[in-house]
């Protein structure tokens, strides 16, 4: 690209000198991760329909901007750092889109989630206008979605910092994070305690770990492994780990033995494979 085709983009080449676009990807990320908990949060205390069940408006102070109470308040709080997110998503995008030092498959990715962002904002609309079930999944499944999307971008614009031994982080992570996804899901917690709003959040934190793992090692496996057998392999424990998420989520939806018992077995393959990738890594490396 041309030169005086860059000088006509002076906002948006000193934002990204400045801040450097890998920052900002990485904040929208972390933006995206808050909403997706400040959501959970909203649901599990029952805040979904506060603020009078209105939307985009509250119940209390001018034009009903603001929360009455501390049930409005989690869910106002929501609606609030989500408004953020949706502002550095759309910024991320155009960013991406007007300038030509970014890779055009990052490019696709956010400006995916940015199309898919007021689908999601519609859906969390209904969730108070309806709070069914069919629309909390939805609203869930957009959301990790997004996630997805952007954990997908920030690690390819990071490509440049990230080693063989970043695989290993990532695999770890998830290993770590499948023994609590199973201990914080609602088969198992509740013969210990009660299903809490703060156990409901840290399960779902637990869920987007397992998440990123399942995306992270196979990319990063795919750039600094040379053995094509094992990269497949780093696959494959991605698809697994994507389809323990599913499960634990459903558990969470139903009451069925068969469909609890057959998460937990999932959960525990998924383990073995994360470990049996980390030793495959290391004796690779």
């Amino acid at each position: 690209m041309s030169s005086d085709s860059t000088s006509r983009r002076p906002g948006i080449r000193s934002l990204i000198d400045r801040v450097g676009y890998h920052h900002l990807l990485a904040s929208t990320l972390v933006l995206v991760t808050a909403t997706i908990l400040l959501g959970v949060a909203a649901k599990a205390t029952g805040s979904g329909l506060a603020c009078e069940a209105n939307w985009p408006q509250c119940d209390a102070g001018p034009y009903n901007l603001f929360p009455a109470n501390l049930p409005s308040f989690y869910e106002w709080f929501h609606r609030f750092v989500a408004m953020f997110a949706g502002f550095a998503i759309i910024g991320s995008a155009v960013s991406a889109w007007r300038s030509p030092t970014v890779d055009r498959r990052v490019t696709a990715l956010v400006v995916l989630g940015m199309i898919l962002t007021p689908i999601q904002v519609v859906l969390g609309w209904q969730t108070v206008a309806q709070y069914t079930m069919d629309i909390l999944s939805l609203h869930f499944w957009t959301a990790v979605l997004i996630f997805a999307l952007f954990v997908i971008a920030t690690v390819l614009v990071w490509e440049h910092r990230l080693q063989a031994r970043h695989v290993t982080g990532a695999l770890a992570l998830g290993a770590v994070a499948v023994p609590l996804h199973v201990l914080f899901s609602p088969p198992v917690i509740t013969e210990l305690t009660e299903y809490s709003p703060t156990v409901q959040m840290i399960q779902y934190g637990v869920t987007l770990a397992v998440v990123a793992a399942a995306i992270v090692a196979p990319m990063i496996g795919r750039w600094h492994l040379e053995d094509d057998r094992l990269t497949g392999y780093l696959s494959g424990t991605g698809v697994l780990a994507l389809v323990v998420v599913f499960l634990g989520r459903q558990t969470g939806m139903t009451f069925n033995a068969a469909l609890d018992l057959f998460y937990v077995v999932t959960a525990g393959l998924l383990l073995v494979a994360f470990l049996a990738g980390i030793y495959l890594v290391r004796r690779t490396s």
